[in-house]
C-alpha cells in the first residue's frame, strides 16, 4: 500500500452501500469468493486498514451539502493506508476530492508526502507535484481557499476488499468493520484516540462498479434481502461526536502545519537532534 506511484488518479463509478451484520457479511463473502478475487494490495485475503482526515468549513459546508441532498457536492480528505510503521513527514498519502453528481461518484486524487499534504490543506502552501497531479492540486488549492477548509474529523476502519475478474472488470466489493471516529487532536501520525462509530456487530458493505451490475450479484442481494443504506462515514462521525457530551467537540478549528507536524517524525529533525547531542 505504500507504493503509490502506480495509482489511478481519477475515476467515475456507481457506489451502493448496505449495512449488514457480521454473520451476514461472512455469508456474503462466501458467495463473492466464487466470482471475485481478494484485493492484491491487501494482505491475508484482501485485508487492510484505512485512516481518513476530513476537512470542512467552519460552518460544516460539506456536511450540510450531504445532509441536504445537494445534487453536486464535494469533500476533501487525506487518506493513509496503515502499516505497522509510523506515519512520518515523508510517508506518501492520498490527497482526495470525492465528488457526487446524482448517483455517480467521482474521485480525483494526488500522491504527496504527508508533510506536503498538511501544508497544502492547512496553510495553503502549494507543493511540488507530478505533472499528472497538476489539475487536482489546483482544484484542492482553490477548494480550501473558497470554503476556508480545516481539519474536521478522523475516521478509521478495517477493510476487506474483493475485485472483479476479467468477466467483471471495474467491480469492487468492500466490507468495513471497526469503524471509529476522532473529533479532536486531528493528527494522523499520533496515537489513535478513536471512539466507535457503529455497533460492533455492524459492517458497511459497498459495491462499486463502472457500469452494469452482474446478474449473479443482483441475485445475491435479492436472496439476502439487502436494503440500500445511504451512509456517509464522515457525516456519521460528525453526528456521533455531537451526541457525546463527555468529549470535547467544536466546529473545525484552524491549525498550522507547523503545529501539526511538530510531533511528527522527520529524518531531518532526527539528524538535527543527534548533532545537538554530540555538541
Amino acid at each position: 500500500m505504500n507504493q503509490l506511484g502506480h495509482i489511478i488518479r481519477a475515476f467515475n463509478r456507481f457506489e451502493l452501500k448496505y449495512m449488514v451484520t457480521l454473520k451476514q457479511a461472512e455469508l456474503l463473502k462466501s458467495t463473492l469468493q466464487r466470482y471475485m478475487l481478494p484485493d492484491e494490495h491487501g494482505h491475508n485475503g484482501g485485508h487492510y486498514s484505512l485512516s481518513n482526515l476530513y476537512y470542512d468549513s467552519p460552518g460544516f459546508h460539506c456536511y450540510h451539502e450531504k445532509m441536504d441532498g445537494v445534487r453536486v457536492r464535494r469533500k476533501l480528505r487525506i487518506r493513509t493506508y496503515e502499516t505497522n510503521g509510523v506515519i512520518t513527514e515523508d510517508s506518501l498519502v492520498f490527497l482526495e476530492i470525492k465528488q457526487r453528481i446524482d448517483r455517480i461518484t467521482q474521485k480525483r486524487r494526488a500522491v504527496l508526502s504527508y508533510a506536503e499534504a498538511i501544508r497544502l490543506c492547512n496553510d495553503r502552501q502549494m507543493p511540488q507535484y507530478s505533472p499528472a497531479d497538476e489539475k487536482v492540486i489546483e482544484e484542492i488549492y482553490a477548494f480550501v481557499w473558497q470554503y476556508n477548509l480545516r481539519p474536521a474529523s478522523i475516521v478509521r476502519y478495517n477493510r476487506q476488499a474483493f475485485i472483479g475478474t476479467e468477466y467483471d472488470l471495474g467491480l469492487r466489493v468492500t466490507f468495513d468493520t471497526s469503524l471509529s471516529f476522532q473529533s479532536h487532536q486531528l493528527h494522523l501520525h499520533e496515537e489513535h484516540s478513536c471512539l466507535p462509530m457503529l455497533p460492533e456487530n455492524f459492517v458497511v458493505m459497498e459495491i462499486k462498479l463502472n457500469e452494469r451490475m452482474p446478474t449473479w450479484l443482483t441475485e445475491m442481494i435479492a436472496a439476502h434481502n439487502l436494503k440500500l443504506t445511504p451512509i456517509s462515514k464522515y457525516c456519521r462521525s460528525i453526528e456521533a461526536a455531537r451526541c457525546i457530551t463527555s468529549i470535547h467537540w467544536a466546529a473545525p478549528m484552524a491549525e498550522s502545519s507547523q503545529d501539526v507536524l511538530a510531533s511528527s517524525y522527520s529524518l531531518f529533525n532526527a539528524v538535527e537532534k543527534v548533532v545537538e547531542l554530540k555538541k
